[in-house]
């Protein structure tokens, strides 16, 4: 039996194992005597059919399982403690003729790089501190919400309430009163935007001709407008405050205060978020090393399946996967190389350690955010010990984030001049 490695790039390589039949003979050997054992057939007592026959007439499938496994055996005993491939390995081929083997893998290595100096590498960091502008905005957004609406013989004026019914247009220009349809359109929500001009100072009875889509995508409805509704918020009260915040604030200063407090905490929250996709959008820029072809094709499988997932368990008709992949290239290449930088930075920063009280912290928030006691949750995670596993690589990448903030360059900017930036980076 021999192995051969074949270099293809520098972290993607073809391995090949060789071996002959005087190598699997044992194997094979005893594999025929264990089915000997369990095969009946006819005019021969039960074990005792003779290896001859059974060659004959099973030899080529028990044969062919016993060289996968030797594969499978020769790859995981062999292969895998010398080579230590990264990602899911690729057989390529698989021959035996003329008693002769030949397996094919592609397999990934780790790439070989060093670390740029981190404390050069600038990232942006978003500081917004809320206004009471947006309180009262978003105060004004409940009470709108937990008001009602009052039908009116009125203009629709931009934050009306339209009850329509509408009617597609053919090609001819002919009404397809068939394929009729009511539709309530919300002219405050934005998706609403594309009726709004066409809507705005009409009135119940008014019939209303609109185009919907863009570019070659547009179809033409006629909305007959059937009912007219005025939105009246609610009252900014004690009692308000109490209902809104299940009983968290007794007064409207105190809820003023509470919505304060949330608003902040999402900034705070999504700048965190923000900041680390930017961290790793800055060191990926940084450096520049190959990915193995195995790894980045495990990512897109994995964004497919998240796909799937999201679906229902099942792909969404007409998606095209290779397409989809194609698309997705780029993040999976960005993702491949944050994979191996943050092994890289867990090196660098040896004295991260997962203290109890981190899972402990992790655990209470989880059990806060389903309504469940910290014990059960604790229970859940140690019935499955794959999920505890990837608590603690979550929690080991949050301190290499938290060790990075130190690290590199922040520049705290305010959300306007971040805004801007986004804006640039994506349309470059």
């Amino acid at each position: 039996m021999e192995i051969t490695v074949n270099d293809i790039t520098s972290v993607d390589k073809e391995i090949v194992i060789s071996a002959v039949r005087e190598d699997l003979e044992p194997k094979f050997k005893e594999a025929y005597k264990k089915y000997r054992g369990q095969i009946n057939m006819p005019g021969f007592r039960p074990g005792k059919v003779p290896i001859k026959i059974i060659k004959k007439r099973f030899g080529d499938e028990i044969e062919s399982e016993e060289i996968s496994n030797f594969v499978q055996e020769i790859f995981e005993e062999k292969v895998v403690p010398e080579h230590e491939p990264v990602g899911e390995s690729q057989m390529l081929d698989l021959t035996w003729e003329n008693d002769e083997l030949e397996a094919k893998f592609k397999v990934g290595a780790r790439p070989e790089f060093e670390l740029s100096e981190l404390e050069e590498i600038e990232v942006d960091r978003l500081v917004h501190d809320v206004t009471d502008e947006e309180v009262e905005e978003e105060i004004d957004r409940q009470l709108q919400q937990a008001g009602n609406w009052e039908e009116v013989e009125e203009e629709i004026e931009d934050d009306y309430r339209v009850t329509v019914d509408a009617i597609p247009v053919d090609e001819d220009g002919e009404l397809d009163e068939e394929n009729k349809a009511e539709e309530v359109i919300d002219l405050s929500k934005e998706e609403s935007n594309e009726f709004r001009e066409d809507l705005l100072g009409r009135q119940t009875g008014d019939e209303v001709d609109v185009e919907i889509g863009h570019d070659d995508h547009t179809h033409n409805f006629q909305l007959i407008v059937k009912k007219v509704e005025k939105p009246h918020k609610a009252d900014l009260t004690d009692q308000f405050a109490k209902e809104q915040s299940n009983g968290e604030a007794k007064n409207v200063d105190e809820y003023k205060s509470l919505i304060k407090s949330q608003i902040q905490d999402h900034y705070d929250q999504s700048a965190d978020d923000l900041f680390k996709n930017d961290i790793i959008d800055a060191l990926v820029e940084e450096h520049e090393f190959d990915v193995p072809d195995v790894f980045e094709n495990q990512i897109l499988n994995q964004y497919v399946e998240r796909v799937k997932q999201q679906s229902q368990g099942q792909l969404p008709p007409g998606f095209d996967e290779e397409e989809y992949k194609e698309n997705m290239e780029e993040r999976a290449t960005r993702d491949a190389m944050w994979f191996f930088l943050n092994e890289k930075l867990q090196e660098k920063f040896d004295d991260i350690e997962i203290k109890p009280e981190d899972i402990d912290e992790h655990l209470e928030g989880e059990a806060a955010r389903y309504g469940i006691s910290v014990d059960q949750m604790r229970n859940m995670f140690a019935q499955n010990p794959q999920q505890l596993e990837s608590l603690r690589k979550s929690i080991r990448e949050q301190k290499v984030f938290d060790k990075l903030r130190d690290e590199v360059e922040v520049n705290e900017i305010d959300k306007e001049e971040y805004q801007e930036k986004h804006d640039d980076k994506v349309k470059a």
